[in-house]
């Protein structure tokens, strides 16, 4: 305890610019009348996050409204299911009940055939519910959440329409062409319009990091929170061992109660409380957030049934198509919520995360399946064996005689047995051979962190394991949500309570405050100096304790993807003496790896033992990183048939990383091709640059191409960044 009291005081971060005007909260943005006919917008972080991102990401008005109307499924869930229970016979629809049609000319076969009617209650009967208590309540509480949410609805269009202009009008984009534009395209407008503008008056300037830093205000400090391992969702629980448990209603509720909630930390949406910011009052501070948790916990509890109804209906209507279609899908794989906060940099955006989760999604689940339990494999296949055969004889009896379905249960074991079948189908194939060191290698150039003992553990099921944590079954994921609404409340009252003095010291020691942004983790500014670790490359630039560290070097990493990603930003003084650092050390370790030729030679061969499908570009380039220490530790002769002596992965990283640099200054006037990456794509893509020229494309369609192009490589260079470093 002692490094929270010796740590610092909360901070104020100066800046050049003006302050921020007293009454920010009522003149934030100011819009000129020459652009549209409103003066200001309120709440710059909705402006940011809303406003500008959500709306680029979710492709414009249409759909945005369309998806907001579709929210409102709410209604048809409960209405449907209220139907359900009270107006269905299910005597008549089960056959427990006959049904006797006395029409006249009637088939005698046809009167005792029950029709979807004759299973349907009669409307008079059905609407009568006054004497069932418990459904007029839920309908009650159903039909204000309903009536709340229609009326946000309805706010949330106006104010699409809003930005719809400011998009049209004011950043020159129109509608149709929204989707060919990046997010970096849109931002770059947006600077460019504050600066002929001055729509933001407390600010002359926007910043990329500023941007960044006002819409993921509240997700950089929950990143931190994992990181630091301050957030309660490490279980030990018995037979089971450690358990990772985050959900989407655990999520809600911390940040309900740390930021947005009655008694939060936030006294808006861009300030800490003052009182938080001193150290005087700590313990105070402490008991009164633990009794906000519990209040919030103990309305958990209280509204656990009515959450677990909805959830399991929920997950009925929505997973039950699915797994009837594709019942595998169950034995599928998916980030999961605590991996997403786990391997997310600082300053990372939903879509970028997004991008890069999904090229690491074959890698890793490549890695997982290389792991079989031969005892399950024997039970599959004969499972597997006994369920195919009783499905074969059903089936055969089927097609001979169609009556044979009108049998009891019958349609029923067939689903059963097919499921089955399915359930079974993991048995490996023979004649695949995996190599776990590499995968995990493969799976790191994607996912850019990776604890110190995976290394050289890629075979052991404890590394299985917990990469499982990060990488969980659909079916797991299913199940964690429906036990939600009850393990919430106890993590709430047991668990997050006892860490309350530690939540009010960590937002005092973590929080600064940036002119013209407001308070902001202290992290999110991938300040070296501050928060590097001494064994990812800043020793001597760094005097961060341990207590200050970001753990898995997130801090470097962050500072590299946030630079690659943004290639306007100019880093300020400590991160560029980083880079430059980094730069030097790449120049020194390259001299000693293989040659950039002989790993571009090795390309196809490397995405081959990596991929089943070919790869080109990128892939292949690190690919070829990857494989390349293999190919020189087995002693084989190389395609020029001399001996190559080997080399790490690090080293064949900066080999290629130190060529980005070397061709950049061997060709400045871009003339010809790089060596690896197209001429049009370098100057935007590698962080091994002197200019920061910007390439302005006449035709659409090579502006989209190139677009694709830098996003493709300069995911490349971090990858390649992430195996050095790691290295």
């Amino acid at each position: 305890m002692a490094n929270f009291e010796a740590y610092q005081e909360y901070q104020r971060i100066e800046d050049y610019e003006e302050d921020s005007p007293p009454g920010e909260e009522d003149l934030l943005v100011h819009v000129p009348e020459s652009l549209k006919s409103w003066h200001h917008i309120k709440n710059l972080d909705n402006f940011f996050t809303r406003i500008i991102y959500h709306y680029h990401q979710k492709n414009g008005f249409a759909c945005m409204m369309l998806s907001e109307f579709f929210e409102l499924q709410f209604l048809f869930v409960v209405t449907f299911t209220t139907f359900l229970v009270n107006c269905v016979e299910y005597d008549v629809l089960f056959a427990n009940r006959a049904v006797n049609h006395t029409g006249q000319g009637q088939n005698p076969y046809e009167r005792n055939k029950v029709t979807l009617p004759d299973a349907i209650v009669p409307s008079q009967q059905c609407t009568q519910i006054q004497d069932n208590s418990w459904i007029i309540f839920l309908l009650i509480m159903a039909a204000t959440f309903w009536i709340y949410r229609l009326i946000k609805v309805f706010c949330n269009i106006l104010s699409y329409w809003e930005i719809r202009q400011f998009y049209i009008k004011a950043l020159k984009i129109k509608m149709d062409e929204l989707c060919n534009f990046t997010w970096q395209e849109v931002q770059d407008r947006l600077i460019s319009l504050q600066r002929e503008q001055q729509m933001c008056i407390h600010k002359k300037e926007l910043t990329e990091l500023d941007i960044y830093h006002r819409i993921l205000r509240f997700k950089n400090y929950m990143v931190a929170m994992i990181n630091k391992s301050l957030l309660p969702v490490h279980l030990q629980l018995p037979l089971l061992g450690n358990v990772v448990f985050l959900t989407q209603g655990l999520k809600y509720n911390f940040e309900l109660i740390l930021f947005w909630g009655p008694g939060s930390l936030f006294q808006n949406k861009w300030n800490l409380h003052p009182k938080y910011k001193r150290s005087g009052n700590r313990l105070e501070l402490a008991q009164k957030l633990s009794r906000v948790i519990l209040l919030i916990g103990l309305a958990n509890l209280l509204l656990c049934p009515f959450i677990l109804v909805w959830q399991v209906l929920y997950a009925f209507f929505s997973y039950t198509e699915v797994i009837r279609r594709e019942p595998g899908s169950l034995g599928a794989r998916r980030w999961s919520l605590y991996g997403r906060l786990y391997l997310r940099h600082f300053n990372e955006l939903n879509h970028e995360l997004h991008g890069r989760l999904g090229r690491g999604y074959k890698p890793t689940s490549k890695y997982m399946n290389s792991f079989t339990s031969p005892l399950l494999t024997v039970l599959a296949k004969n499972v597997a064996f006994f369920s195919g055969s009783v499905l074969a004889v059903l089936i055969a009896l089927t097609v001979y005689d169609e009556d044979v379905l009108t049998v009891q249960h019958i349609l029923t074991a067939i689903t059963v047995l097919g499921v089955v079948i399915t359930i079974t189908s993991f048995i490996p194939d023979e004649h695949m051979v995996w190599c776990p060191e590499q995968l995990l290698q493969c799976v790191l150039a994607h996912i850019h962190y990776m604890p110190d003992h995976w290394r050289g553990n890629a075979n052991k099921s404890e590394t299985r394991d917990e990469v499982a944590q990060l990488f969980q079954y659909k079916a797991v994921f299913i199940l964690e949500e429906l036990l939600s609404p009850i393990v919430t409340p106890f993590i709430l009252i047991f668990l997050l309570r006892n860490k309350s003095l530690e939540i009010i010291d960590f937002f005092r020691n973590f929080t600064v405050e940036v002119v013209g942004v407001g308070d902001i983790c202290s992290f999110a500014q991938m300040d070296i100096r501050r928060h590097g670790n001494p064994t990812w490359m800043s020793d001597g630039q760094t005097e961060a304790s341990v207590y200050q560290q970001a753990e898995n070097g997130k801090t470097e990493l962050s500072l590299m993807h946030f630079t690659l990603k943004n290639p306007r930003w100019q880093p300020p003084q400590e991160s560029s003496l980083f880079i430059s650092h980094l730069k030097e050390k790449v120049q020194h370790d390259a001299q000693g790896g293989p040659s950039t030729q002989l790993l571009l030679s090795e390309a196809p061969l490397c995405t081959s033992l990596h991929s089943n499908e070919s790869g080109a570009g990128a892939e292949s380039l690190i690919a070829s990183v990857l494989i390349h220490p293999i190919l020189t530790a087995s002693g084989l002769p190389g395609r020029d048939h001399r001996f190559v002596p080997p080399s790490s992965a690090a080293s064949a990283a900066a080999s290629v990383l130190a060529s980005l640099s070397t061709s950049h200054h061997a060709h400045p006037s871009r003339s010809r091709p790089h060596v690896l990456l197209p001429s049009s794509v370098y100057p935007e893509t590698t962080m091994y640059r002197s200019d920061r020229t910007v390439i302005n494309m006449s035709n659409s369609d090579s502006r989209i191409r190139s677009n694709a192009l830098h996003s493709e490589f300069a995911s490349a260079e971090m990858s390649l960044h992430a195996i050095y470093m790691h290295e």
